[in-house]
């Protein structure tokens, strides 16, 4: 409300404006890492879907990443793309990977770098982004 008549002119005294300002940049920063987040379990789907193509929980990891891209994509604004450092994601959803374990070894290593790029993410479809990684 304060904000609304100071954009339509108003002179309004005794405003916090560092505290204001302090709540903004904390809402940004609370949607920036939601998106990192979503963008971090679409890969470790991913990584889950690469290595072990032929587990039965295959179809519950494309639902997942079906959820996690609609929510990213929700939460996603133009200004976050320079903010985004998606090979950083893409190491921490590496990481996470090692530490899986299922009744078999992985039948495919993560590729070396990230084979998908920010928009593919956000807009491609899962049989898009499988292959991707399935052509690394």
């Amino acid at each position: 409300m304060l904000l609304r008549r100071v954009a339509r002119g108003e002179r309004v005294n005794d405003v916090d404006w560092d505290h204001i300002v302090e709540e903004i940049e904390d809402v940004g920063l609370s949607q920036l890492n939601a998106v990192h987040s979503y963008l971090r379990q679409m890969l470790v789907h991913l990584l889950k879907l690469h290595g072990w193509p032929d587990l039965a929980a295959q179809h519950h990891w494309r639902a997942e990443i079906v959820g996690f891209q609609s929510d990213a994509s929700q939460r996603f604004t133009p200004s976050m793309r320079q903010r985004i450092d998606l090979a950083q994601q893409y190491g921490r959803a590496v990481r996470q990977i090692g530490l899986t374990r299922f009744d078999k070894d992985p039948v495919s290593a993560p590729p070396a770098v990230c084979p998908v790029t920010l928009d593919q993410l956000l807009n491609a479809s899962c049989a898009e982004l499988e292959a991707a990684f399935a052509n690394s």
